[in-house]
């Protein structure tokens, strides 16, 4: 694992992807100038190589599909679905009526006859857990060959989940291996998941919830913008890794999103409340239960409300004799945080730290939870020097209360309690020129003015992303980027 690990960081330095934005919706690319739609070949005719088939030529696209089932194969040819999908069969006729579709073994004579390559084959898990790639090698090395001889410039689009590396890594040296041809040059590549749900996916072709392409180079970004067009006009423009990661976040989300509504059920049912009723109701909720936010890598939660809820379920769960294991999870997980920014602090091997930032979240006086006290009082305990910074923590804040709340739920947070008045500071200068290591909890522009600024050599630890673009700088850490 560590070795593939770092071969997807060192990947760079092989093959350079084109550094499109991740995060937001690109503007239309501009379209290729060729008035007849790339022929496309697609390599694996299951439920995604079969629906993509069909709806690539009812968008004017020639298609030949490649499947070592002869019985696959037969039935495209025949105009007869491989799979049950509704609406697959009437549009695969269609194709073959008008000439667009056609099937058979033949790798190397449909690859070397298209434009386009779209590799479909399966991932299946293998014995140790992790992913079988040897359907994606044996496409890589048939793309290869079909490709060695022609002169033009190939487009191969790799549509299978697979572990992020595995296209730069795995397809891209099969391919120049078996073709003799370079990346860039004679052939562009893309990562293009697919979100296609069994029983709409032809729907889902022609309203997607999103089109994902990471692409090689601007050249191979563009053709396959352009054969999306008529379904997508801004598709997201990343980087293959992030493509690749992207497929697996999402799946791995749903599963999540399933548990949850499962384990929610379950508390509701021991409690003779409608489980439906209360999902219902939760659903409603666009803008902050569905929705982009708390959905951002970043610290621990805290406050008054999260880590006492949480608490409370696992307790009443323990009560009712009910199984609860993602519930159960998030409190370890949510503390993992915290571990993992102190071993990054304590890898520094710098004593004197800075936090800017003290309160469970920006814009509030509340100290309550903290995740940031909770790393403050084992650097306080280990005998670190601390200085904080936070412009919601004044002289005319009253912090009586939260501090006895504090003491009295959290008795290992004494120290540094006792310790606040003289960690605080009313000077965010006097915290950067006197600190070894800055730990950045909140995000603001004058945090961000104090990094820039900041002496040579002093560490940043960013636990909030603090940058959109992340900075060039051998001192700056993110906790989770």
């Amino acid at each position: 694992m560590n070795m593939h690990i770092n071969r997807l960081r060192d990947s760079a330095a092989t093959h350079k992807t084109i550094p499109f934005p991740v995060t937001a919706r690109a503007p239309r690319l501009a379209p290729i100038p060729n008035d007849t739609p790339p022929a496309i070949s697609v390599i694996g005719l299951g439920y995604v190589g079969a629906v993509s088939m069909a709806c690539l030529s009812e968008l004017g696209h020639p298609i030949h599909g490649i499947d070592l089932d002869m019985n696959k194969v037969d039935a495209i040819n025949d105009g007869r679905a491989p799979i049950v999908e509704a609406g697959l069969e009437d549009m695969l006729q269609a194709g073959i009526g008008n000439g667009l579709i056609s099937a058979s073994r033949n790798f190397q004579q449909a690859v070397a006859d298209t434009d386009v390559t779209f590799v479909s084959v399966g991932t299946p898990t293998s014995k140790d857990g992790g992913c079988d790639l040897s359907y994606v090698v044996a496409a890589a090395r048939s793309i290869g060959e079909a490709i060695r001889h022609k002169s033009s410039y190939h487009v191969v689009v790799m549509r299978c989940s697979v572990p992020p590396g595995t296209t730069m890594d795995t397809m891209v040296p099969e391919i120049e291996k078996a073709s003799g041809k370079t990346l860039n040059n004679e052939f562009g590549i893309c990562f293009n998941p697919e979100f296609l749900r069994e029983g709409t996916a032809v729907a889902d072709f022609y309203e997607p919830p999103k089109t994902v392409i990471g692409a090689s180079d601007c050249r191979a970004a563009e053709v396959l913008a352009e054969i999306y067009r008529p379904v997508d006009t801004t598709p997201l423009i990343v980087t293959i890794a992030a493509a690749e990661m992207v497929k697996y976040v999402d799946n791995v989300w749903h599963a999540t999103k399933v548990s949850f509504a499962n384990e929610t059920g379950r508390f509701c049912k021991a409690l003779g409340i409608d489980s439906h009723e209360v999902m219902n109701v939760f659903v409603q909720d666009q803008k902050l239960n569905l929705s982009p936010y708390y959905l951002k890598p970043g610290f621990a939660f805290g406050g008054s409300c999260l880590p006492k809820e949480v608490r409370a379920m696992e307790h009443l769960a323990t009560q009712l004799g009910i199984k609860t294991p993602l519930v159960k999870s998030l409190t370890p997980s949510n503390l993992a945080q915290v571990e993992i920014a102190l071993d990054m602090i304590e890898a520094t091997n710098r004593k004197k730290v800075g936090f800017l930032g003290v309160t469970f979240k920006p814009d509030t006086d509340d100290l309550r939870e903290s995740p940031t006290l909770d790393v403050m009082a084992r650097l306080h305990d280990d005998g670190y020097e601390i200085t904080a910074y936070d412009p919601n923590l004044t002289e005319s804040t009253d912090l009586n209360s939260q501090l006895n709340y504090i003491s009295g739920a959290r008795p290992e947070l004494a120290g540094v309690i006792d310790a606040l008045d003289h960690t605080l500071t009313d000077s965010v200068c006097q915290l950067v020129g006197n600190c070894d290591v800055l730990v950045v909890s909140h995000k603001s522009e004058l945090y961000r003015q104090a990094v820039q600024s900041r002496r040579p050599g002093t560490q940043v630890i960013d636990l909030v992303r603090l940058f959109d673009d992340l900075p060039d700088d051998s001192g700056y850490q993110g906790i989770s980027w």
